[in-house]
């Protein structure tokens, strides 16, 4: 892959949104002072994945408030994001480290300082009032969009209410540290708290700005803080495929830099059979472990220790 890839979006300009009122920088919330659930979408949890941030002003610009509960628009790793080059869109995808893998109670209240893990903190107390998230990503792959959930089946059932888009993928994401999908609160079988992750697409190419907004607006209407005659107007896609679910089971990760799958795979393909070669790493055959083995978000740019996809299982 490319290290200069075409960037077909242009990120909007999120300074107009820095104070939202909410005492926190690029957070918006909206109380209708009614009792109900508190509606979250957030966009830029990597900083150059804006997507997120397009779909987060298309919204904006609707004036979107909701009858009961409350509803929350949050751009997140704004310091990353600040650095955003499009001549260089990869290097901006955080300060100092993973933004997406500090959710875990003894990185948050260790005595780690980053750039990272402040923000974290300012924003952990928002999201521990949150009912229902949706943050927005996107990937370096040209795979269809997907929506990552944790295991419980709370997850899978709000992404089945929300219908797109066609893949949801379940389970652990293959390495070091937590998701904010993974957090504590939305990760309890006794709440019905839920938290959903979408990959929107490949990070820059248009067709992933179109998914946001897709996602976004769906949610919305899943979560009854849009009517379903106040949403269709505003889908790219009235009718949709049936959703797939899709079962994480391995990970796999680059033991050497000529790490190379043996074909372009842009994500979701399928191998009917057990043991079919999907990639090499130095002398090593990499082969699916079981009959309709789906691959999953391959990573064509990984070098030694990253990880390169995961394989799950299809869900009869």
């Amino acid at each position: 892959m490319t290290d200069t890839p075409v960037v077909e979006l242009a990120a909007p300009d999120i300074a107009k949104y820095r104070d939202g009122g909410a005492g926190i920088p690029f957070v918006h919330t909206w109380d209708s002072g009614k009792p109900g659930r508190h509606v979250m979408i957030s966009a830029l949890t990597h900083g150059n994945e804006i997507c997120g941030a397009i779909a987060l002003d298309f919204l904006f610009c609707l004036n979107i408030r909701p009858s009961t509960g409350k509803l929350t628009f949050a751009f997140v790793n704004i310091d990353a994001h600040a650095l955003f080059d499009p001549k260089s869109p990869y290097a901006s995808r955080f300060v100092n480290e993973d933004f997406n893998r500090l959710w875990e109670e003894a990185r948050l209240e260790g005595p780690d300082d980053t750039v990272e893990l402040r923000r974290a903190r300012e924003l952990r107390p928002l999201f521990d009032t949150v009912d229902d998230l949706l943050d927005i990503h996107s990937m370096t792959s040209n795979s269809p969009p997907l929506v990552l959930v944790n295991a419980l089946e709370k997850h899978v059932a709000m992404a089945r209410r929300v219908a797109y888009p066609a893949y949801v993928v379940t389970g652990p994401v293959f390495a070091p540290g937590k998701r904010l999908i993974e957090y504590t609160p939305f990760d309890d079988p006794t709440n019905d708290k839920t938290a959903l992750l979408v990959e929107c697409g490949q990070h820059w190419a248009a067709a992933s700005g179109v998914a946001a907004k897709e996602t976004a607006v769906r949610f919305l209407a899943a979560t009854g803080v849009l009517t379903a005659e106040a949403a269709a107007p505003l889908l790219a896609w009235p009718s949709l495929a049936p959703q797939q679910v899709l079962d994480v089971t391995d990970g796999v990760t680059a033991e050497t830099d000529t790490f190379r799958f043996t074909q372009a795979y842009r994500g979701c393909e399928v191998f009917p059979k057990a043991g079919a070669v999907i990639a090499t790493d130095g002398g090593r055959e990499i082969t699916t472990p079981y009959d309709d083995c789906a691959l999953i978000m391959p990573n064509h740019r990984a070098r030694a220790g990253q990880r390169v996809a995961r394989l799950a299982r299809r869900r009869a």
